[in-house]
């Protein structure tokens, strides 16, 4: 999603991008967009139930009580004129109908991962990559877990040629923000790069 609109106070346009964040449940979605939002987010979270624990995998993540259910949304500003909509998705299969609707307009998606758990961010980023979406790959840097290199990390997803892997951590505005800017940054190139492809 691209949009326009004119600042109240001039003639600038100001531009508004759609971003997804993805990745497995528990991952750290929800904090991420709460982290760097500058409005107060919108979160459609529900309460862990029984039933839910026969589908939902918890291991790794015992402390959690609360999954998104539908998306959480913020929004940022990086710049003067530049404004992202944070979309988060939903991490379980069972939600997965919703990332077709979320991914419309999107003009790239963040993939978190956990370094403990790396095979469930596995869904989001074959997703992604069919689609043609461009993503980063965020490693959530969860306190008492093995630390891994981006290039293992890229090596261990199996992660197109070029596609970014950064470090963060979720909890933090300004790590946040910084993986908001190189996705921005990424996809301004592979964006530019398909449509000199398209006219060459």
């Amino acid at each position: 999603m691209v949009t326009e609109h004119s600042d109240a106070v001039g003639d600038t346009s100001a531009l508004a991008l759609k971003i997804l964040v993805a990745g497995g449940f528990g991952v750290g979605k929800t904090t991420l967009v709460g982290a760097v939002s500058e409005i107060r987010p919108l979160r459609t979270e529900e309460l862990l139930s029984e039933a839910g624990q026969l589908v939902d995998d918890t291991d790794g993540v015992d402390q959690k009580t609360t999954t998104t259910v539908a998306m959480d949304f913020g929004r940022i500003t990086i710049r003067s004129g530049l404004s992202l909509y944070l979309f988060g998705t939903p991490g379980q299969d069972r939600f997965w109908f919703l990332w077709d609707e979320l991914s419309q307009g999107a003009l790239g998606a963040v993939v978190l991962a956990d370094t403990r758990r790396l095979e469930d961010c596995f869904p989001a980023v074959d997703y992604f990559e069919h689609r043609r979406i461009p993503f980063v790959v965020a490693v959530n840097c969860f306190p008492g877990a093995r630390t891994h290199g981006t290039h293992d990390v890229s090596r261990a997803l199996d992660l197109d040629r070029g596609t970014p892997v950064v470090l963060c951590d979720a909890r933090e505005r300004d790590s946040g923000k910084e993986v908001l800017i190189r996705l921005v940054e990424y996809a301004g190139r592979m964006h530019t790069a398909r449509l000199l492809d398209s006219v060459g």
